[in-house]
């Protein structure tokens, strides 16, 4: 049976309003502050943006209005971009997955936004690349699993949201451990929720130390157990929609460039990039990105590499483009209130969020061998 919200358009003229007006007024204070825009993240979900890409993958999905909805936010602020990411795969998740319960009770109001979440997914992301150890571990009980273990990371998570990760379970005559797939509300006992990092950008995402101290998952929670496939399944959506993050900051990076060409163009002509050159690539990579969007559920080798190499170009282009936007802006935008600045330290996040540019090169690389 597949159940899944309604599918709806995305409503851009609103996704505008709210980008360029309410959001635009706040990224001072998410960069300085390090509040967290729950009422733009509410008012995104009002105006759809995290419904679009919903329907499942019984269902002809395309990512393209879920990726352009993420960009235009992080034409404004990565912060919230991250955000809408965080919501948009949580969402995604559910939708992949075969749980009609969680599809009945919780992605409704993940893709309305009245519950918020996010993707404890780095550091399984990142064990199941042989980059460090699986931080949850499981054990099986009656009608679930007992899940134990401390997640660094989790971001976009208040008290009452809910996020997807996956626990180890050791199995009796086997050497590995199974991976189990699920999502978790954060108000359920055991779960305890610490804000804890320092970060030079990013302070605004709700972003939280996850300790879970025998945490019951009951089973109508379960994404996927064993996880090996589902995994394969939503993967190049998990990795294809953080190309959003990438194309708004490198298309805003382009116009700060540009508002500066009549009093420094005469020196910046000097400069070895000129924002037409990085229009260029831009303008080469979004139409990679929207290609690749009308086919996310492709389980093939081929497709995921296409989908890795347009993540590492977004990536290696958000900090190429905001190099160059420092540069061009000069003094201006290396005060602390001046955007450039911010711009080049919200670009490296996009560099070294889960996927990294390391781990890309890494899966890139095993798949062409």
């Amino acid at each position: 049976m597949n159940i899944a919200p309604p599918m709806t358009a995305v409503n851009f003229e609103e996704i505008e309003r709210i980008s360029g007006s309410t959001l635009a007024g706040l990224v001072r204070k998410i960069d300085e502050e390090r509040i967290y825009p729950e009422e733009v993240m509410r008012a995104y979900g009002e105006a759809g943006a995290y419904t679009s890409h919903l329907s499942g993958p019984a269902s002809s999905v395309d990512l393209s209005q879920a990726i352009l909805s993420m960009a235009r936010a992080a034409e404004e602020c990565m912060s919230t971009a991250f955000c809408v990411w965080c919501q948009d795969t949580l969402g995604w998740y559910i939708a992949s997955s075969d749980n009609d319960y969680l599809k009945t009770h919780v992605l409704p109001k993940v893709a309305k936004g009245s519950s918020l979440g996010g993707t404890g997914m780095s550091n399984p992301m990142k064990a199941i690349g042989d980059i460090e150890p699986m931080k949850l571990k499981g054990v099986r009980v009656d009608g679930g699993y007992k899940v134990k273990g401390i997640l660094p990371w989790v971001s976009n998570l208040l008290e009452d949201g809910y996020f997807g990760t996956m626990f180890h379970v050791d199995v009796d005559g086997e050497d590995k451990p199974k991976r189990v797939m699920t999502i978790i509300h954060a108000a359920w006992e055991g779960v305890k929720l610490r804000l804890d990092h320092d970060f030079v950008a990013m302070g605004g995402t709700a972003t939280c130390n996850v300790q879970m101290r025998d945490v019951f998952v009951p089973d109508e929670f379960v994404l996927a157990d064993p996880a090996d496939a589902f995994v394969k399944k939503m993967r190049p959506g998990f990795v294809l929609m953080q190309c959003g993050m990438a194309a708004g900051i490198i298309k805003n990076c382009i116009e700060l460039m540009e508002q500066v060409r009549g009093p420094l163009g005469h020196v910046n002509c000097f400069l070895e990039k000129q924002p037409e050159d990085i229009r260029a690539d831009y303008d080469a990579l979004l139409a990679d990105i929207m290609n690749l969007a009308k086919t996310p559920y492709d389980t093939s080798n081929a497709y995921f590499k296409r989908v890795l190499e347009a993540r590492l170009k977004g990536g290696e282009l958000a900090v190429e483009a905001a190099h160059f936007a420092q540069l061009h802006c000069g003094a201006r935008g290396y005060v602390s209130t001046g955007a450039a600045q911010r711009r080049l330290r919200e670009a490296y996040f996009v560099a070294i969020v889960t996927p990294a540019t390391k781990h890309l090169r890494k899966l890139i690389s095993e798949l062409e061998e």
